[in-house]
């Protein structure tokens, strides 16, 4: 496992219930400012092997960006259920429930 990998690990592990980060942004604190699509992969390799609060993360925009319907109704609802408004179409306050 790579460096940055791991830095995406401990990050992604550290976001608060009830918050949320982009990829962007936890690409960045991992040290790669151009690293947005490598989180995405980490993500969806590493979730369930490494029990990672996926749900929080949100694209730029602020918006889920799970093209999958009924993946993107589950991150959706486990926000919510986090205590993070969610529209019905999916975007989310960022200076309200961002890091």
């Amino acid at each position: 496992m790579t460096q940055f990998t791991e830095e995406i690990l401990i990050i992604i592990k550290g976001i608060p219930y009830g918050r949320v980060m982009s990829y962007g942004q936890i690409a960045r604190l991992a040290g790669n400012t151009r690293g947005a699509r490598q989180v995405v992969r980490i993500l969806h390799s590493m979730s369930e092997k490494y029990n990672l609060p996926w749900h929080r993360i949100i694209n730029s925009k602020g918006k889920i960006s799970i093209t999958d319907k009924r993946h993107a109704a589950i991150q959706r609802e486990l926000l919510i259920s986090e205590g993070v408004e969610v529209s019905e179409e999916g975007y989310i306050d960022i200076s309200t429930y961002g890091i």
